[in-house]
């Protein structure tokens, strides 16, 4: 379950990253993910990546994982308006 909350934040980032910067649609989104701990437990790369796409299909989600213990919005790939 704490996976799905990152998830969520992540995907209204990239909404908005997308409203704001007229793309129609999104088609490739790569994250950095450090060591995060939510409710107790480690945030997964697959498991991210699974609940980022249960709320953006179609969208081809890499996670690169990298030292220290936050995330980072790398790249988004779009088809403009």
């Amino acid at each position: 379950m704490h996976d799905i909350h990152l998830a969520n934040q992540i995907a209204k980032i990239i909404q908005n990253y997308a409203q704001k910067n007229g793309l129609r649609q999104i088609k490739k989104v790569s994250l950095e993910l450090g060591s995060i701990i939510e409710h107790g437990q480690a945030i997964e790369s697959e498991n991210l990546k699974y609940n980022i796409n249960l709320l953006l299909p179609k969208v081809e989600i890499e996670v690169k994982s990298i030292k220290g213990d936050e995330w980072k919005l790398v790249s988004i790939e779009g088809e403009p308006m």
